[in-house]
């Protein structure tokens, strides 16, 4: 028997969180969450990493939804599941230079560099 239960989360809920890693590690916090608006799901997560933390200065790393936990032990905690190794060359940007524009491809990159698929609207 399943005993999980899964509730919503508000925005600014998410963002006034840590993140951390599996292994307890701060990694930083969630900036923002972008919108697909064509799909109407999340495209992906920005994730401002903590200063320091693997000399990434002033990078936002972008993840897809799925990479992070939500429902973890700690309500003021939410967990990303992702080796620090691999943020070291995760998609993303610089603080004062955010994608603008068409990002097809960005979130495609995004979703692909961490092994998921992206959903797609269907065009008529």
């Amino acid at each position: 028997m399943n005993t999980e239960y899964y509730f919503p989360i508000s925005s600014s809920t998410a963002t006034n969180c840590a993140v951390k890693t599996l292994k307890d590690e701060p990694v930083g916090s969630i900036k923002d969450i972008m919108l697909d608006t064509e799909t109407g799901e999340v495209a992906y997560v920005v994730l401002s990493v903590d200063s320091g933390f693997l000399n990434l200065g002033s990078k936002l790393l972008a993840l897809p939804w799925a990479m992070f936990d939500f429902h973890g032990h700690q309500r003021d905690v939410i967990i990303v599941n992702v080796e620090k190794e691999k943020l070291e060359n995760a998609p993303g940007f610089d603080k004062d230079d955010w994608p603008v524009g068409p990002q097809h491809e960005f979130i495609n990159h995004v979703h692909t560099y961490y092994g998921f698929d992206r959903r797609r609207a269907l065009i008529e």
